[in-house]
């Protein structure tokens, strides 16, 4: 299990960088933005602020994932779906190792 717990962590750093990486990227972190813009540029800058909320709402999602897929790890719950209790296919946790669900129960809930 240290290997699966070596790379979640490293992914779960990843996606801390890439996630400070779109809010500096956000134009409305830019503390030197203007107010006064034009129509275009501030459309511009309300496109750029919705791409970036965006990706930082699918990065948080996915460092949550992360999290959980670790806790479960530690407490030696890796690889037990946490709504049915069924082993969790290993080809599956190989592709998608932060997955905390069986594909069966994955599909209820989308």
């Amino acid at each position: 299990m240290a290997p699966v717990k070596r790379y979640l962590e490293e992914e779960k750093r990843k996606l801390n960088v890439t996630n400070k990486n779109i809010s500096d990227g956000d134009p409305f972190s830019n503390g030197e933005r203007l107010t006064e813009n034009s129509l275009e540029e501030d459309v511009t800058e309300q496109v750029g602020h919705y791409e970036a909320e965006v990706k930082a709402n699918f990065i948080k999602k996915q460092i949550v994932q992360i999290r959980k897929a670790l806790t479960r790890l530690k407490l030696g719950k890796f690889g037990i779906c946490e709504e049915c209790g069924k082993m969790i296919d290993t080809d599956r946790l190989a592709i998608k190792p932060e997955t905390t669900l069986c594909i069966d129960c994955e599909r209820k809930n989308n």
